[in-house]
C-alpha cells in the first residue's frame, strides 16, 4: 500500500514538473520572440533616423554653399 502511494506521488510530482518545465519553455521562447522583435524595430527606427538626420544636414550643407 506505501508503495503503491509512494509511487503514486512520485508520478503525480513528475507530471507536474514536466508540466512546468513546458510552461517555463514556451514563456522563455515568447520572451525571446518579443525582445527580439522590439531589438529589430528598436535598429530600424535609429537607422531611419540616422539617415533622416544625414540627409537633412546634407541640404542644409548643400543650401550654404548655394549661398557662397
Amino acid at each position: 500500500m506505501r508503495t503503491t502511494l509512494a509511487l503514486l506521488l512520485t508520478l503525480s510530482l513528475l507530471s507536474g514538473c514536466a508540466e512546468l518545465k513546458d510552461a517555463g519553455r514556451t514563456i522563455g521562447d515568447t520572451t525571446k520572440e518579443v525582445t527580439t522583435e522590439i531589438g529589430h524595430a528598436t535598429r530600424d527606427t535609429t537607422k531611419a533616423i540616422g539617415h533622416a538626420s544625414q540627409d537633412a544636414v546634407n541640404s542644409v550643407k548643400n543650401d550654404l554653399s548655394k549661398e557662397d
